[in-house]
């Protein structure tokens, strides 16, 4: 392929790889705990930390980690604390950051619009060396999180109530995983951009849903079509010369129709095989394996 000739695309595609595994692999946790747009907020305050990126002439890349982090900290303190005008709060915080974002690219003397554009939406040739080597940090943060605390972040997210009975610190655990976010959106945004990148965490974690019944093959599955949709829309970017954040995107989008009209199916086919095994009135259908809760979902 002679896309790989070129240094800036092999930089794009490592970052693309990354970004495939870190967005779904934060993203089953958000989905989990009903807080799929946690990742286009955080977006929102990010382009703040571009912004002082550019101004003091630092890595605009760390910059956004630094922002994106306290701001994901100051929305799980709204959400503890902020019932009555929580979202009010929020609102101010995820406009005022896109704001002062685009105001201070646009007052530094190395911002333009194709930067901000580039930041917003993704792009293939701005991704440095520099860049690189910061998301190979970022996400290794991410993986190791969301792989080695998996057990304790599903509980939690399933139900905190039940998690802060049996011991788990549970205020500890929502802050860990507002800031995992946080750094899986500035990992994401170089390749898919700060306005998409909520996508690309919550949709994958959809279609794989369509499919799996377990947590554990619920984020396998998402991680892979996070990886084959972020490859194919960087990929298809070089030869289309379009941008790949939205490729990437629309690529997911048609993934989760494809998995959704392939799951209708395959739902009626086991609900037939389950009425034969147990015919209506068989008791041994109403039986609830042990440990387990109706409802429950299988375990990690």
């Amino acid at each position: 392929m002679d896309l790989l000739n070129y240094a800036f695309m092999q930089r794009a595609l490592l970052a693309a790889v990354l970004v495939g595994i870190t967005a779904p692999a934060i993203g089953v946790y958000l989905v989990q705990r009903r807080q799929a747009l946690m990742g286009d907020g955080i977006g929102h305050v990010a382009m703040t930390g571009v912004g002082l990126g550019f101004v003091m002439s630092w890595s605009p890349v760390w910059m956004a980690t630094l922002v994106s982090v306290l701001g994901a900290v100051i929305m799980e303190l709204i959400r503890w604390y902020g019932r009555t005008r929580g979202d009010i709060a929020l609102a101010m915080l995820f406009y005022g950051g896109m704001a002062g974002g685009v105001m201070l690219i646009n007052l530094s003397p190395q911002g333009s619009n194709a930067n901000l554009l580039s930041y917003l939406f993704g792009s293939l040739s701005t991704v440095s060396e520099q860049d690189v080597r910061a998301i190979c940090v970022l996400a290794a943060f991410v993986i190791l999180t969301t792989v080695l605390l998996r057990r304790q972040l599903f509980a939690v997210s399933q139900d905190e109530e039940f998690a802060r009975v049996t011991g788990l610190p549970v205020r500890a655990l929502n802050l860990l995983t507002a800031v995992t976010a946080a750094v899986t959106v500035t990992v994401a945004m170089r390749v898919v951009g700060l306005l998409l990148v909520s996508a690309l965490m919550v949709v994958p974690v959809a279609a794989a849903q369509q499919l799996s019944r377990s947590f554990a093959a619920t984020f396998a599955v998402a991680a892979a079509l996070g990886v084959s949709t972020s490859l194919g829309g960087t990929v298809a970017s070089y030869y289309a010369d379009v941008p790949p954040g939205a490729t990437i995107v629309l690529l997911t989008i048609a993934a989760f129709l494809a998995l959704t009209a392939l799951a209708a199916p395959l739902a009626r086919r086991r609900a037939r095989a389950a009425a034969a095994a147990h015919p209506a009135g068989d008791p041994a259908e109403c039986v609830i394996p042990a440990g387990r809760r109706a409802g429950d979902e299988v375990g990690v």
